[in-house]
């Protein structure tokens, strides 16, 4: 059936956006504060979400593939 492969395509589209996300979350972040490291202190809050999303973004790949 040609329309049952929209909900897989969009699902695997959300996982990628998930994913490059996380990567732009955390590629902003460092330029704007000048801090590269997910474990220090002060920014770990801000490096939990950016963990979150991407590894959201990578289940979501991992369950919808073919």
């Amino acid at each position: 059936m040609e329309g049952s492969d929209f909900p897989r395509k969009a699902k695997m589209a959300i996982s990628i956006l998930l994913i490059v996300s996380g990567f732009a979350m955390y590629w902003a972040w460092g330029l704007i504060y000048g801090s590269w490291n997910i474990f220090e202190r002060e920014f770990i809050g801000v490096y939990k979400i950016v963990v979150v999303l991407i590894v959201l973004g990578v289940l979501g790949l991992l369950l919808y593939r073919k």
